[in-house]
């Protein structure tokens, strides 16, 4: 009778636990989602499991756990899309990991057939598909160009009024490069102090020693229009730098590659027989949505891998941004009446959009990630939009990214212009349901290594919070990018934005400002009450070849930072950034230590 009763505890221990669902490439969609007769695509798992929670079966009472096949890469058509209806409980999560030896790797990416003295290329429907980035063997291969950053020339001249850059023209006539019929392709990266532009090239006009150049629109009329950040001529330490790619006569370095957009073909500098080479056909490939009133929540992603998604804003619309990698859709400088009703010295205007990620998510709660791998991402890796809570972000890998590694938090983006605070109305009155219901509030951001982000746009950190409060940003590692490694703060405001309680804490920062300066390895802005900056690690900033000016520093208080405590941090300095704080109209609840 004994043996009985355990064994009947036993099988009901197990049901109550049993609701694994299995996906394999090599499985079916058809199939069962056992470990022996597994699905083969995430979407039919998630399908699966959210018809056992509509309909309320007892297998879902221990949680969901959809495992991915270890050591097998999951490539997508369309990016995965988690809804409110996808949702656990905190007694019954849902869970997507692995099973086996290995970490699943879930790609937006395709393999190109390299084959000798032919051109590589994708299609689809008929078509060719363009692309932004190129792996080969794991290693980022970069667009053809002429200095890719690592050399860069300074403009000879910047004409807001006529919309030119003046160029030596010797980066072009020494290609063969005497007009754009003969690299119709052509663009421009150039350095603004903390950002950078990539400008569509529509017209070269070559006068002896010099070359007008003349850009596509939009980004001619932001480029030229913003004031903030604008390329800088004699400057504290020089002008600003550029260099050019994606024209064909720049292929001549092995690592490069040049794709002719009217056929799609891809070239090379060399042959690449036998070599994996990957595109991303995705620019999203996790979107996790809910809304205000219904948000998606108690879903947790571990030990699972994202990798290949592209970044094409720049195909269309050039790539002109504010700051941290959030592109402007309209700026100008304010020529009558400056002021606005939160701002009465306000000298512009500016609205922004917000980057692309790879993974995105929007109105979440608990909704977390942990032990997982973000690589070979050319814009953001992991967003959290806005409207999300009660989040941790553990021991992850972030590296190859091209953009920001974590992003939370609303930065202003979309219709509000991007100066007012967060939480006011257009004649300056809160908004209690802005400044409550929709905040991006308490995160756990621990443990995470950051390695080389920000390497498409410069303008990018390692981990990015604009409006949020009770965040721990603690113990995390950031190495290589080239602007600010973590910055929390927005809104250029003293005002009460509803940012507080915010901690970074025991984390360690080398190896930033490789490009960039106006920035600090710990960047913080605006009110920021009962917030601490304590027991960090930061070197001295990189000493940036292109920067116009030294203001680079390990911790930054940009404009209006206050209600912080700063104490018991490990700052390092040097002959070229002299400084342990940088400091911008800073609050009067400041407590620094010395």
């Amino acid at each position: 009778m004994k043996h009985f009763l355990l064994l009947l505890c036993a099988l009901c221990f197990s049901d109550a636990y049993s609701a694994d669902i299995y996906v394999s490439p090599k499985g079916s969609d058809k199939a069962t989602g056992t470990m022996d007769n597994p699905l083969q695509t995430i979407e039919r798992a998630l399908r699966m499991a959210r018809e056992w929670r509509r309909t309320n079966d007892k297998r879902v009472d221990g949680g969901i756990t959809i495992r991915l096949k270890g050591d097998e890469t999951f490539y997508l058509d369309e990016p995965l899309y988690i809804r409110p209806e996808d949702s656990g409980t905190p007694q019954s999560k849902t869970v997507i990991t692995s099973y086996g030896d290995a970490m699943p790797v879930i790609s937006g990416g395709a393999k190109l057939d390299a084959q000798p003295g032919k051109p590589m290329g994708l299609s689809l429907a008929g078509r060719p598909v363009i692309v932004r980035s190129l792996w080969v063997d794991g290693e980022k291969h970069n667009m053809a160009s002429l200095g890719d950053g690592k050399k860069m020339y300074p403009i000879l001249g910047f004409d807001a009024d006529s919309e030119t850059i003046t160029i030596p023209s010797n980066v072009l006539t020494d290609y063969g490069i005497r007009s754009i019929k003969d690299a119709p392709q052509l663009e421009m990266v150039i350095h603004q102090r903390w950002a950078i532009a990539i400008l569509r090239v529509k017209d070269i006009c070559i006068a002896g020693d010099k070359a007008v150049l003349t850009f596509h629109n939009p980004e001619s009329r932001w480029e030229f229009s913003h004031p903030w950040p604008q390329p800088i001529i004699n400057g504290e330490r020089g002008s600003s730098s550029f260099y050019l790619r994606n024209a064909r006569q720049y292929l001549d370095v092995d690592g490069e590659w040049w794709q002719d957009y009217s056929t799609g073909d891809i070239f090379t500098a060399r042959n690449l027989t036998g070599r994996d080479v990957t595109v991303p056909r995705l620019n999203r490939l996790v979107t996790i949505e809910g809304s205000h009133s219904d948000r998606v929540h108690d879903i947790a992603f571990e030990n699972v891998a994202f990798s290949h998604a592209s970044w094409e804003r720049p195909l269309a619309y050039g790539h002109v941004t504010l700051q941290g990698g959030f592109p402007i859709v309209d700026a100008y400088k304010l020529k009558e009446n400056e002021g606005l009703p939160w701002a009465k010295t306000l000298e512009n205007q500016a609205w922004v959009t917000r980057p692309e990620a790879a993974v995105s998510v929007s109105w979440a709660q608990r909704l977390d990630f942990s032990g997982c791998k973000f690589e070979h991402l050319a814009s953001t890796a992991l967003d959290y939009v806005g409207g999300c809570s009660d989040v941790s972000v553990l021991k992850n890998t972030f590296s190859d990214i091209g953009g920001t590694a974590v992003l939370c938090g609303s930065f202003s983006e979309g219709a509000s212009e991007v100066h007012r605070p967060w939480g006011l109305s257009i004649n300056g009155q809160k908004d209690a349901h802005v400044l409550n219901d929709a905040y991006t509030e308490r995160f756990v951001i621990d443990g995470n290594t950051i390695i080389n982000a920000t390497n498409e746009d410069w303008g990018c950190v390692g981990i990015g919070c604009g409006y949020v409060r009770d965040f721990k940003v603690v113990n995390n590692t950031v190495n290589r990018v080239n602007y600010s490694g973590i910055a929390i703060g927005w809104g250029w405001t003293p005002m009460d934005t509803g940012m507080r309680n915010n901690v970074i804490s025991g984390n360690a920062v080398s190896d930033y400002a490789r490009q960039l300066y106006d920035t600090g390895g710990i960047y913080t802005m605006s009110s920021q009450p009962n917030s601490f900056i304590e027991n960090n690690t930061v070197s001295a900033p990189h000493n940036a070849p292109h920067a116009t000016n030294f203001r680079a520093f390990p911790i930054y208080f940009d404009a209006c930072t206050d209600g912080f405590t700063v104490r018991k941090n490990k700052l390092e300095t040097s002959v070229w950034a002299k400084e342990r704080y940088g400091y911008n109209t800073p609050g009067k609840s400041m407590n620094i230590e010395k």
